[in-house]
C-alpha cells in the first residue's frame, strides 16, 4: 500500500499493532476531531466518518461478503461488498478503493459516489454501536477476486431476488439495509431498470 500522510499516521514501525484512528464528525459531516476505533464504537457511540461500497458484475449482480469469523465487530454476517473508515485526513473515495483492494484483492473497474447516510445501529451481539456518517459508493468489478481470509469468510454475487431470499434466512450486518436503501437510486442508475434493484 502506498504511504500517504493519512496512512503513515496509522502505520507502526516498531512491530506493534498501531492504534487505528477514526475521524469524528458533526451532523453535517464536518470533521471535529479523532477517536480510537474501538472507543468510537463503544456505547453510546461517537459519530464518525465511514464508507460503504456496492460493486456489481456485468450481469447486474451485487457482490456480497461474509465477514471473517475472527473480526471483533459483526463476525460471520453477510454485508455489502466492502465497508470501513477513512483514516483521518483521507478522502472517503480513496479509502473505499483502498479497502476494496485490501479486503478483496481487486480494484473496482468503476467507482462512483452515491450520496451519504447517517445512522445509529447498535449491534446486539457485541454491544458495539455504529454511529456513522456514511459515504456511499457504487461501481463495477470485473477482475477475479482474491479475498483476504482475515477479513472475508466468503463472497457471493446475487441478483435482487436472490438477495431478498438470502436476507430472509441468513444473518446480515445491522447497517446493511440502511446503506443499501440509501444507495438504491445510484444502484438503479448503474444497473438499469431491468435489474430489479
Amino acid at each position: 500500500m502506498p504511504t500517504t500522510p493519512a496512512t503513515a499516521a496509522n502505520t507502526s514501525s516498531n512491530g506493534t499493532a498501531p492504534s487505528i484512528m477514526l475521524e469524528l464528525v458533526d451532523e453535517n459531516g464536518t470533521t471535529i476531531g479523532t477517536a480510537e476505533k474501538l472507543a468510537a464504537h463503544q456505547a453510546p457511540g461517537q459519530l464518525h466518518r465511514a464508507f460503504s461500497v456496492f460493486l456489481f458484475d456485468e450481469e447486474g449482480r451485487l457482490l456480497l461478503q461474509r465477514r471473517a469469523l475472527g473480526k471483533y465487530h459483526s463476525p460471520g454476517v453477510w454485508s455489502n461488498t466492502c465497508c470501513g473508515h477513512p483514516y483521518p485526513g483521507e478522502a472517503p473515495f480513496a479509502a473505499a478503493a483502498r479497502r476494496v483492494h485490501e479486503e478483496l484483492g481487486v480494484s473496482p473497474s468503476l467507482l462512483a459516489e452515491a450520496g451519504t447516510v447517517r445512522y445509529n445501529h447498535p449491534d446486539p451481539a457485541s454491544g458495539l454501536v455504529e454511529q456513522e456518517y456514511n459515504h456511499l459508493f457504487v461501481g463495477m468489478v470485473q477482475a477475479p477476486l482474491r479475498p483476504d481470509p482475515a477479513e472475508v469468510e466468503e463472497t457471493a454475487f446475487v441478483t435482487a431476488r436472490e438477495l431478498t431470499d438470502r436476507h430472509a434466512v441468513d444473518p446480515f450486518s445491522a447497517w446493511f439495509m440502511t446503506v443499501l436503501d440509501a444507495a438504491r437510486p445510484a444502484v438503479k442508475e448503474l444497473t438499469g431498470e431491468t435489474g430489479g434493484w
